[in-house]
């Protein structure tokens, strides 16, 4: 087993409240991702494999971070939060925030339902997105050399649930915490994925770029 880098994208769409969207990066995403790339190789830090989803986002994360040749495979990609909470509103009369407050009490009840199959005819269940995150996760673990992996919050958070056993709760609030273009590694200790770095954003870790410390 190798180490695994995770990172967040940059920051997105943040105005919107649908999918097609929210992918996109704002220009401050691309100014992460751009100061991201730049802090890893002024470090020295090397990683021979670089992966990311099929989503616009991730693809222009790892590009702005200076990466040409990326492996794209669809099981790194985002759950279809704003689809469930479409439906969720639809079905359950529970509304769409329209502030970004307003999602830090909307994602644990989004979370909560989806895992316990409250939800009619979610785009993916919750059972096929714990599946997806610890199959490609281990192909890309039994690889050579460290990877990169370039993804999205909420795959991140169910790595995290994966690895420590949280319970549903645990992975919401980790979720929330999570920064754009922030970096999360797993290492393998006895046989198994542990996490060693969380929500690291050494690149943002400066007066002048507080305000690239962003959650959404």
């Amino acid at each position: 087993m190798t180490h695994i880098t995770l990172i967040r994208h940059g920051q997105a769409n943040t105005e919107a409240r649908d999918e097609v969207s929210y992918d996109r990066l704002s220009e401050l995403g691309h100014q992460q991702a751009a100061w991201l790339g730049a802090h890893l190789e002024s470090s020295g830090i090397h990683h021979p494999r670089v992966y990311c989803g099929t989503l616009t986002r991730h693809i222009e994360t790892a590009a702005g971070m200076g990466h040409d040749e990326v492996v794209q495979d669809a099981r790194l990609n985002e759950m279809e939060y704003f689809t469930m909470a479409q439906a969720m509103e639809a079905q359950q009369g529970l509304p769409v925030p329209q502030e970004r407050e307003g999602f830090i009490a909307h994602l644990p009840k989004v979370f909560k339902a989806w895992s316990a199959g409250e939800i009619e005819n979610p785009p993916e269940s919750w059972s096929d997105f714990e599946s997806r995150t610890q199959s490609v996760l281990t192909e890309i673990a039994a690889g050579d050399g460290p990877a990169l992996v370039v993804t999205s919050g909420g795959f991140i958070s169910m790595a995290m649930r994966q690895a420590m056993g949280l319970d549903t709760d645990g992975m919401a609030r980790m979720a929330l915490a999570i920064m754009n273009t922030s970096m999360h590694r797993l290492f393998p200790i006895g046989g198994h994925l542990s996490p060693v770095l969380f929500n690291a954003v050494p690149h943002l870790d400066r007066a002048d770029r507080q305000h690239a410390q962003t959650h959404l």
